[in-house]
């Protein structure tokens, strides 16, 4: 078999899919439609295969062609990478990590760990970004990140993964709540109070719409901040409840009149993991960092021994 096709191919082909349309898909790709059509044949006449179901609301990805996006979005993120790795090395930067974790790992861990790791590595830069823990295993896994932290139960199969630390969602209120007496709280009880929540694009405040999404109810959103220390100001002021990590609590309850009530559900209690397509595949550089991670989880406490 004979298969030949390019980078406009490639392009084209994920945003028609995006789009479920090929016109769409071809404007994205600023092409004509003819000249699209044109492509879309070839490729289908290369491959042997079509890559589309048509129909009249559009066109769908056929089997064949939902392998072909998802092998083009690889390629396509890997040469953006390399694009961007490039421009860093041209500015003289050697190295280019990406990592991407969850809110509670970001907020409450990773700071002090890459203020140390990036005072011993001068010649190293950090891409760092928040993320849902299933949207960061699928960029770990496609490439897009080199070193994912995730928390609570996602599906880990086709990745390296080392323990990492344990942190545990708790119910935030002032003392004059009436939860603040409560020995523990469901998440479904505290839904009939108004909320202080994290900004709309935090990985925690999707989180909790998926918790809410499976109770069928919603959250009542009083206000919603950019961190954890907004967060517990707002709660102390009486403004609403709260859903925060532990370890950011207790934090701030050291300043603030805050009580802390432990949730009852399952799903409150998270163990992180550092998760890697390949440890021996990592640049020298990038696997000093997940030493240094579990070190420091080690040294306060926090990771199971098989990190070790």
């Amino acid at each position: 078999m004979s298969m030949h096709f390019d980078l406009v191919d490639l392009r084209l082909m994920v945003r028609v899919a995006e789009a479920n349309s090929l016109t769409k898909g071809a404007e994205a790709s600023h092409i004509s439609l003819p000249a699209a059509s044109t492509r879309i044949k070839h490729l289908e006449e290369s491959i042997g295969t079509k890559l589309f179901y048509r129909n009249s609301q559009g066109v769908t990805l056929t089997p064949p062609g939902q392998a072909f996006v998802h092998h083009a979005r690889l390629v396509l993120g890997q040469l953006e990478h390399l694009r961007g790795d490039l421009q860093e090395y041209a500015r003289g930067i050697k190295g280019h990590l990406r990592v991407y974790a969850n809110t509670t790992a970001l907020s409450e861990f990773l700071p002090p760990v890459l203020r140390t790791y990036l005072s011993t590595h001068p010649d190293v830069n950090i891409d760092l970004r928040e993320r849902l823990s299933n949207d960061i295993i699928r960029a770990v896994t496609e490439g897009q990140t080199d070193i994912g932290i995730v928390a609570g139960s996602v599906r880990t199969e086709n990745l390296e993964t080392v323990p990492y630390r344990s942190d545990r969602l708790v119910l935030v209120v002032h003392p004059g709540h009436p939860l603040a007496s409560s020995e523990h709280v469901a998440f479904v009880d505290t839904l009939d109070y108004d909320h202080v929540g994290l900004h709309e694009s935090s990985a925690i405040h999707a989180f909790l719409r998926q918790a809410c999404d499976r109770l069928n109810r919603s959250l009542k959103l009083r206000i919603q901040v950019s961190g954890f220390e907004g967060a517990c100001r707002m709660i102390e002021t009486g403004v609403g409840i709260g859903i925060l990590p532990e370890s950011a609590a207790n934090r701030h309850a050291q300043k603030m009149d805050l009580r802390i009530v432990p949730l009852s559900d399952a799903w409150s209690l998270r163990a992180m993991q550092i998760c890697v397509r390949s440890l021996d595949a990592l640049p020298q550089f990038a696997r000093e960092l997940v030493d240094l991670l579990v070190e420091d989880a080690r040294q306060a406490g926090n990771v199971d021994e098989q990190a070790v």
